[in-house]
């Protein structure tokens, strides 16, 4: 290593990797080990009563360890990531008969050529459904026929993030290219299709065999209507912009990016109006709250900073640090809470009145991507780099695990959320790096009975 070319700081990033690396398969050996034991003493059981376990030997292949070698980041950077999981047989002696259908499979969203960052939910009619992807474009779908309506091809780097205006058809995408564009779409829904009749339980001991992996089906949308210039590119930035949201009203927009800054604009001269500056490290999300004008930006520097514009006069800022790694995201709830996700595979419930110390503290075991909270009735979806997608109220209670098996799932690291509570059904979002969303139905009433 003494002679080693590499830049110091990409030598302690790679050490960083490395020492994550490790840990992972540290924690899934010991999790193979206490399964192992599971299986024995079942199976000791078993003999005693004079069954037989289909299979013969637990030990050979019953075990099964996959990894996923991810590579493919932003623009300037290199994000690589080696995640193993392992088959939790052991799921499958646990009977779940008269358990009921609390998420249904609602559509596939099969079309982009690398994976997907973000997604997001049109809060106007028509009601579609967006995604932003590493292959530089960003598409808007159907989300009861899962066709692709309208591709936005803009941008010369990777699109990070994707949001639209409260009130008009404009959306705002945050690109690697180092610029955040804001973009017209005009669409039409095509004529529904009846559901397809697949359920699961979400349970969290569910069987969640592996997939073999491999590409998603499909050679991408047919051709769609393709938007290629914006109407605003707001470029102040010096770095990769990861992620951007309107303020209240829809008059400005913040990005968030890893020249370690957010910016604040407004959408009619695209002017830089303030550049957010005190974060030590790369930022990784920012968030504005839906009824005031306050903004939540999250960064590598393990902090999260809550920005107070209420006052024109005055634009203060509290720095919060609750986490011991990278805060992926922290997001506003319609209430007056923020909800912090970290890499320490911690999500924390604050309150917007008393940020000394969080209400409430979920531990988890994998890394917690891009969350979001359902605004009727205040559900946390938290996306994993194991490929899991776990649900939790306010307090901190597991609700749920959506279902992941041979027939639905993701079978890569899940990105982001998003819910959808338009209409009298509530839809969940979810996406990936295996280059695909997908739309659950969440039986609320019936999850919250369950709890």
């Amino acid at each position: 290593m003494e002679d080693s070319k590499l830049p110091m700081s990409l030598r302690s990033n790679l050490l960083d990797l490395f020492g994550q690396i490790e840990r992972e398969f540290e924690n899934l050996y010991i999790e193979n080990i206490e399964l192992r034991r599971e299986i024995d003493s079942l199976n000791e059981r078993l003999t005693g009563d004079g069954q037989t376990i289909e299979g013969g030997d637990p030990t050979k292949g019953a075990l099964k360890t996959k990894a996923s070698h991810s590579t493919s980041q932003l623009s300037q950077k290199l994000k690589t990531t080696y995640k193993a999981s392992t088959s939790k047989i052991v799921s499958s002696f646990k009977a779940t008969t008269g358990s009921r259908a609390l998420c249904q499979l609602l559509k596939e969203y099969v079309g982009h050529r690398d994976g997907i960052w973000d997604l997001s939910v049109t809060r106007t009619q028509p009601v579609v459904l967006g995604t932003a992807s590493a292959d530089h474009s960003a598409l808007l779908w159907s989300i009861e026929t899962g066709k692709c309506l309208l591709r936005y091809a803009g941008h010369a780097g990777s699109v990070n993030s994707i949001k639209f205006h409260p009130t008009e058809q404009m959306a705002l995408t945050a690109s690697g290219d180092q610029t955040a564009h804001i973009w017209r779409y005009m669409v039409q829904l095509p004529a529904p299709q009846p559901p397809p009749d697949v359920s699961a339980p979400c349970d969290d001991d569910q069987d969640s065999s592996d997939r073999e992996e491999g590409e998603v089906d499909g050679e991408g949308p047919c051709e769609v209507p393709t938007v290629r210039v914006p109407t605003a590119t707001l470029k102040s930035h010096q770095g990769v912009v990861i992620a951007a949201d309107w303020l209240v009203g829809g008059r400005q927009v913040v990005t968030a990016s890893w020249d370690r800054a957010a910016n604040l604009y407004e959408l009619e001269t695209s002017e830089l109006v303030h550049a957010l500056t005190g974060h030590d490290q790369e930022l990784t999300h920012c968030c504005t709250h839906p009824t005031q004008r306050l903004v939540v930006t999250s960064s590598r520097d393990t902090t999260f900073r809550l920005w107070d514009f209420r006052d024109p006069s005055i634009h203060s800022v509290n720095v919060f640090q609750g986490h011991t790694d990278t805060v992926t995201s922290a997001v506003f709830t319609v209430g007056d809470n923020v909800v912090s996700g970290s890499d320490d595979r911690t999500v924390k419930v604050w309150d917007l009145k008393n940020m000394r110390s969080p209400i409430a503290t979920i531990r988890t075991d994998s890394a917690v991507n891009r969350i979001s909270v359902s605004a009727n009735q205040r559900i946390i979806a938290l996306p994993h780099d194991n490929r899991q997608v776990r649900l939790f109220d306010m307090s901190g209670v597991r609700l749920a695990r959506l279902p992941r098996s041979n027939r639905m799932g993701h079978r890569r690291m899940v990105c982001c959320t998003a819910w959808n509570e338009e209409n009298q059904s509530c839809n969940l979002f979810t996406c990936g790096f295996d280059r695909q969303a997908i739309g659950w139905n969440i039986n609320i009433p019936a999850l919250l009975q369950e709890k």
